[in-house]
């Protein structure tokens, strides 16, 4: 299979703080089969990046074509020049435009959507609104439930922006920090860390836009963040009960995100999602494990 390529799509406002129109990077892994309509679209949680996709990109590769974004203030993304634009309207807006033009390059493609945390809930925006067709989606590890606690405890240390003697220091922080993903060898540690570091005389940096962590930490630290979180609720709930297509949940049986409570409400509404569990993973799975991967190869590969 062929490595992935990367691209780069304008997406307008809001500006770059160098004034230019802002660029959105995603990465494209191509289908080997010419005939193959089918296309993939995954997207990232709060603060990672598109190359976490990278394993199972490999494994649909041979029959989906497969795009993976970087949110805007993450990875080759340009950063907000209004960090309070770090929300899921920027994200969504940007979602619709690289929808357009994959439909421009294949008008008669079925589009796909796997998203992890915040990218499952841009799943949920693009999938409510019937004119963008999409096919099947795959929401991992979320819901319109957000804990305030899970929150809290990723906002403890979303924003900050340390630096590292080398690689493997910046590796095996990182590794220190996403122990919620559950077990993986050094090799997949690094593997899922790399993309997210950048060298810069001779240290070694996060490769996102600390100013994201804003809106979180405007939330935290507003008079009444459990009613804010509440009012959010509302409207996702809204969102999520206007998706018809074939949905997928998957949850990690420790996540502090997603608890069963929001998933049996989920099931029992909206478009009825399949739950698959994985234990010993918290929030949020990282689609690299065999088993996570075949869950959704099996979905999404149904006709």
């Amino acid at each position: 299979m062929s490595d992935p390529q990367l691209q780069r799509l304008a997406v307008g406002l809001p500006a770059s703080p160098s004034g230019s129109p802002r660029q959105m990077a995603w990465w494209d892994w191509p289908c080997p089969d010419p005939a193959s309509r089918h296309v993939v679209v995954c997207a990232h949680g709060l603060s990672r990046q598109g190359r976490d996709f990278d394993a199972l990109a490999k494994a649909l590769q041979p029959r989906c074509r497969v795009v993976a974004f970087d949110v805007a203030g993450r990875g080759h993304s340009d950063r907000l020049a209004d960090p309070m634009g770090y929300q899921l309207p920027t994200y969504v807006a940007d979602a619709v435009a690289l929808l357009g033009e994959l439909r421009r390059q294949q008008p008669d493609a079925r589009i796909d959507w796997v998203g992890t945390s915040m990218g499952g809930l841009i799943g949920m925006a693009v999938a409510a609104q019937p004119a963008l067709s999409i096919g099947r989606l795959v929401l991992n590890d979320v819901g319109p439930i957000i804990q305030l606690e899970a929150l809290q405890r990723i906002g403890a240390y979303l924003g900050q922006n340390p630096s590292f003697d080398s690689e493997q220091q910046a590796v095996d922080y990182l590794a220190s920090i996403s122990q919620d993903f559950g077990p993986h060898t050094p090799e997949q540690w690094r593997a899922l860390s790399l993309p997210m570091l950048r060298e810069r005389e001779g240290r070694w940096y996060l490769h996102y836009d600390p100013a994201l962590a804003q809106p979180v930490k405007a939330l935290l630290q507003s008079p009444n963040p459990e009613e804010a979180v509440r009012q959010g609720e509302a409207a996702l709930w809204q969102l999520y009960d206007a998706i018809a297509c074939p949905t997928l949940l998957l949850r990690g049986a420790q996540s502090d995100l997603l608890s069963e409570a929001t998933v049996a409400q989920m099931q029992a509404r909206g478009p009825h999602p399949a739950c698959v569990r994985f234990e010993g993973v918290g929030h949020a799975p990282t689609l690299v494990a065999d088993n996570q991967i075949a869950a959704v190869r099996d979905f999404l590969w149904t006709a």
